[in-house]
């Protein structure tokens, strides 16, 4: 699952905040057992999983907070949002915005547009899967990731288990208005969080991703609000140029290192 948790931190940056709003003090017992894998916080991945796969039709947003560090140590934060409107199996439309501009990705179960509205341009390809495929296609082809990836491999056999280091329950926080639980987890060179909705659907409301490859432990945080109940239209997951737009063409990311 690495490779689609580290998609947060591509998009924002690297990223970091303090737990929201702490209920408890994580006990000493807790502390010491970080390195077993408790198998609660596992089973609690995959029944947030499974919910997640159960949803047909929703809105999630995020707001991203990234670092950036400097050669002498000293960190940067930057902000990004996205807004993903999903409609399963094969219909999502993203909305990327930042200080570097907005982008935006459309796919109707037979076509993939970008477009980036300040130069007006955009960019098709043709495809018929689902949407996780979608996201390892955009990925693995033209360097393209889409925010919030996990969402759509959790609760799949993409997502294996068994690959923690260490995984445990770490009390409860609130998140906006919802108590959540918290889970921390640590694989190969990424350390990672997660709060999930404690009464009601187990739905993921905040991610922290730590890189532990880079001395400096960059961070990235997504606070991820729902809407389970959405009303967009199909309409929705069309691109219709707007008039001056121009089509350019989209460049395998091998392409572009040659």
């Amino acid at each position: 699952m690495k490779r689609h948790i580290l998609a947060a931190a591509v998009f924002a940056g690297s990223i970091a905040t303090v737990p929201l709003y702490a209920q408890e003090t994580l006990p000493a017992s807790a502390v010491a057992a970080t390195a077993a894998v408790d198998p609660a916080a596992v089973s609690a991945l995959r029944d947030m999983g499974a919910h997640l796969q159960a949803l047909q039709r929703f809105t999630v947003s995020t707001e991203l907070t990234g670092e950036r560090v400097l050669e002498d140590g000293q960190k940067l934060q930057h902000t990004a949002t996205a807004v993903l409107d999903v409609d399963r199996p094969n219909r999502v439309r993203v909305v990327m915005r930042s200080a570097r501009g907005t982008r935006e990705i459309f796919y109707d179960g037979k076509t993939v547009w970008l477009y980036t509205p300040a130069q007006k341009y955009y960019s098709s390809v043709p495809f018929d899967s689902n949407l996780a495929e979608l996201v390892d296609h955009l990925r693995a082809r033209f360097a393209v990731e889409i925010p919030l990836a996990d969402l759509f491999v959790w609760g799949t056999p993409d997502a294996p288990a068994d690959q923690f280091e260490s995984a445990m329950y770490a009390g409860q926080d609130y998140v906006g208005t919802d108590v959540c639980n918290h889970y921390a987890f640590r694989e190969n060179d990424v350390d990672w969080q997660i709060w999930i909705k404690a009464d009601g659907n187990p739905l993921p409301r905040k991610l922290v991703i730590t890189r532990r490859d880079d001395d400096a432990r960059p961070q990235s945080t997504s606070i991820i609000d729902w809407v389970t109940s959405p009303t967009f239209r199909t309409s929705v997951f069309v691109f219709r140029p707007p008039v001056g737009a121009r089509q350019v063409e989209l460049v395998p990311a091998s392409a572009k290192k040659e």
